[in-house]
């Protein structure tokens, strides 16, 4: 495997445990309660704005996945969007890499 490959696939297991040491914990002490959880991602104005940034960038990774999926006719980079939109870009961005790196 290329170095480079290496560097996405460890980010792609950096991007899920970093986000979810957070996130399983709380949703656990908070009876899994997504909405509670939206909730405090807009306790205050800089948590709101890195939720927009997040959001515009997950936005832009799915139409750029989906665009380049449909030109090139490799489908399996489509597997990226649902793990950005439930883990986060954190995992969908260099998980799309690694697939496309292949």
């Amino acid at each position: 495997m290329k170095p480079i490959r290496i560097i996405w696939l460890l980010l792609c297991v950096a991007g899920v445990i970093l986000p979810m040491r957070y996130f399983l914990p709380w949703l656990s002490a908070n009876d899994w309660d997504l909405g509670a959880m939206i909730d405090a991602w807009h306790v205050n104005d800089a948590a709101s704005g890195l939720v927009w940034d997040l959001t515009v960038a997950a936005i832009t990774l799915t139409v750029w996945i989906v665009w380049e999926c449909w030109s090139t006719k490799r489908w399996l980079g489509l597997v990226a969007i649902p793990a950005t939109y439930f883990v986060g870009v954190s995992l969908g961005l260099p998980l799309y890499l690694f697939l496309r790196s292949r």
